[in-house]
């Protein structure tokens, strides 16, 4: 075999075909850990430490007491949201505002969020920064995208305007952010409540 056949050989054993969607979502029901699908890609969810398990805990709580007369209503990590014609994702935390759109009959991918929440780690700081700062701007519905740090104080609030994601930065204690998307304040100190910071 020479080289350029041999090159060749490689290359079609490395490069696997593209699951569809229909594929993904078939395959996904039979998993016993969630993935995300992006452009054919399948992103395994890793589980969450306990800082992370935590900060979810109190949003929710936060968050969730505040909705207790409102038409809008929290949805857990294990809503699967579609953020594009070949994409889905497990956000931390969601909301909907009046009447959730799903795309099955199941229930199992919401179309309609208002909010959306991820919180971040090391290994997942560019995607959610960077890779999901611009998928969830492509949702006509999504209004506001929280992005809270598991590892230091630090909340990044982005919210839909004409010309895009306007960003603020929260990183103290006694910060209060707007979350006016679902009529809502989320006090910074009851985020990471309970949290202890490993040190440097």
């Amino acid at each position: 075999m020479s080289l350029v056949e041999w090159s060749r050989f490689a290359m079609a054993i490395q490069i696997e075909p593209a699951m569809t969607v229909s594929e993904y979502l078939e395959w996904e029901k039979r998993q016993e850990v969630r993935h995300e699908y992006i452009d054919g890609e399948i992103i395994e969810m890793t589980g969450g430490t306990r800082q992370h398990s935590e900060i979810m805990i109190n949003l929710t709580l936060a968050i969730g007491r505040q909705l207790d007369d409102s038409p809008c209503g929290l949805q857990s990590s294990t809503m699967r949201v579609k953020i594009g014609q070949n994409r889905y994702v497990y956000p931390d935390l969601s909301a909907v505002c009046g009447e959730g759109l799903m795309e099955d009959e199941r229930e199992l991918t919401l179309l309609n969020p208002i909010l959306v929440v991820e919180i971040t780690s090391p290994s997942s700081l560019v995607y959610d920064r960077v890779d999901k700062f611009g998928f969830y701007f492509g949702v006509p519905s999504i209004e506001t995208y929280l992005i809270v740090d598991q590892d230091r104080v630090r909340a990044d609030i982005c919210t839909r305007t004409d010309e895009g994601w306007l960003v603020r930065v929260f990183n103290h204690p006694e910060d209060v952010i707007p979350l006016t998307a679902i009529e809502c304040e989320l006090p910074l100190a009851q985020v990471y409540r309970g949290i202890a910071f490993a040190r440097a």
